[in-house]
């Protein structure tokens, strides 16, 4: 094949979301080599799409190798875990040095430092790469999340930089730091968008079972708060799935849709690795917990059986004031989501050597992905105020929100305990956030207690130092 004919970019794995991002390619004047292990799918991907662009099917993965001009850039977008790691293992050896071989899926970021130590030392690039915004963006434009060397994202950035959205002409794409970094922000935006949806999922809750609304007016609510400061492609769809009547019933849809909610993983591993980086991601666990209380249905059952709610549910005399504190209490919670994830961002950047800059993440998820939100233009700015913010909740914009909205939120706390209408992600938020606040934590206590059964020891207020009372003995106080 003439120098002229070969591919720009490959995609390998033509799935939904692999073969939007090669026809999103294609479509922006790349030519883009395609390969699935089922030639069904490439020729599927041809007859439907082959007249939106330049591209080059290949039947194996050698012959995809061979379509493309160095340094190759072959983006695999097959499941995670040993799929992926079978295709790199299959196209590796068919490679030379200086090539890129880039991830497209949702690995974990583990994976995704051992597969690049392991390419680096056979001459590889190989770039963790996050992709946001579904099947659409795919196709239309994603935010992209791509970690790795410098010198493979240079070879890369005009390729991501025009499939990526674009918001007031920036493009939602940037190099996120080395090895894992990519996908490890990747992570957490889903982490973020689990609790966003939880809390989105509880405001409902409370205003169809609190206040008796039918979804059609439930999502005029949604409608009305997507002009203000909660305005976000979440609560833009929110509203959509509620007007939404099912034709087969003629009742509202979310009425015949079954109330399990699934997941794919990333979630979970959001909250595990905060645990092990010793950040607390309460709004996200409690996300995940809910997630799969809602799929307990033996569990469900007995307990509907067996345990009473409320024996005078609380009565809500202003309507409109609750309908007003449930969106104080959204915010204010989506904002406290939003800092935890930020907070994770950070503590894995230092872990990990990353550099990771965090205003740049705001500004790329503005677009393209789930999360996007008006309020990341103010994330974004807290970061170029403050790079160094400890919290995004200290800094002046946010704590000024969060107070605003704290006297609504308690209310809608309390009110929900009251009413019997579960609501671990508002309850969570706001206990984070007294925590944050608060000059001295009961922590103390559990202090002493662990040096009392386990001789764990204790520092003190007044002095440095490490100490042990002798609880089974005189109780005086040793330093260790």
């Amino acid at each position: 094949m003439a120098e002229g004919q070969m591919a720009d970019v490959a995609v390998t794995g033509l799935g939904t979301m692999g073969r939007n991002l090669a026809r999103n390619f294609a479509r922006n004047g790349f030519r883009v080599g395609v390969h699935n292990r089922s030639a069904e799918r490439t020729d599927e991907l041809m007859d439907e799409f082959g007249h939106e662009g330049d591209f080059v099917p290949a039947t194996s993965l050698e012959d995809l190798v061979q379509s493309l001009q160095r340094p190759r850039r072959v983006v695999i977008m097959v499941p995670a875990g040993g799929p992926t790691d079978g295709v790199i293992d299959e196209i590796s050896p068919m490679l030379e040095t200086g090539d890129i071989v880039i991830d497209g899926g949702n690995a974990h970021y583990q994976d995704t430092r051992r597969r690049e130590a392991d390419l680096r030392e056979k001459g590889l690039h190989f770039v963790g790469m996050g992709v946001s915004g579904g099947e659409e963006g795919a196709l239309l434009g994603p935010s992209i999340m791509p970690g790795g060397t410098a010198e493979a994202y240079s070879a890369l950035e005009p390729l991501l930089k025009k499939i990526a959205a674009d918001v007031d002409g920036t493009p939602c794409c940037t190099h996120v730091g080395p090895d894992g970094a990519g996908h490890f922000v990747k992570m957490l935006h889903n982490g973020i968008e689990y609790a966003d949806m939880q809390l989105i999922a509880e405001s409902y809750d409370l205003l169809r079972n609190g206040l008796g609304m039918e979804p059609a007016e439930v999502g005029e609510v949604f409608t009305a708060w997507n002009d203000g400061d909660l305005e976000s492609f979440l609560v833009e769809i929110t509203a959509e799935v509620l007007a939404h009547v099912d034709g087969a019933t003629g009742k509202p849809f979310v009425d015949v849709v079954l109330d399990q909610a699934g997941q794919k993983g990333t979630g979970r591993w959001t909250v595990i690795s905060a645990l092990e980086l010793g950040i607390p991601v309460s709004g996200m666990a409690e996300a995940v917990f809910a997630r799969g209380l809602s799929s307990d249905v033996g569990r469900r059952e007995a307990a509907q059986a067996a345990l009473p709610g409320p024996s005078a549910p609380a009565e809500l005399a202003d309507r409109k004031q609750f309908v007003d504190d449930i969106r104080d209490a959204l915010y204010a919670s989506k904002l406290v989501a939003y800092a935890q994830g930020f907070d994770t961002i950070r503590t894995a950047s230092e872990e990990y050597g990353w550099d990771v800059n965090l205003g740049e993440m705001a500004t790329i998820w503005r677009g393209g992905c789930i999360i996007r939100a008006r309020f990341l233009d103010r994330i974004r700015e807290a970061y170029d105020r403050n790079r160094d913010l400890p919290s995004l909740l200290v800094d002046d914009y946010f704590s000024r929100a969060v107070a605003d909205a704290q006297e609504g939120w308690r209310r809608v706390v309390a009110s929900a305990a009251q009413l019997g209408v579960p609501v671990p992600g508002f309850s969570s938020a706001l206990s984070y956030y007294d925590a944050l606040r608060a000059p001295r934590l009961p922590a103390a206590l559990i202090q002493g207690q662990r040096d009392l059964f386990g001789a764990h020891t204790y520092q003190r207020v007044d002095r440095d130092g490490t100490f042990h009372v002798d609880w089974s003995g005189d109780r005086s106080e040793e330093e260790r």
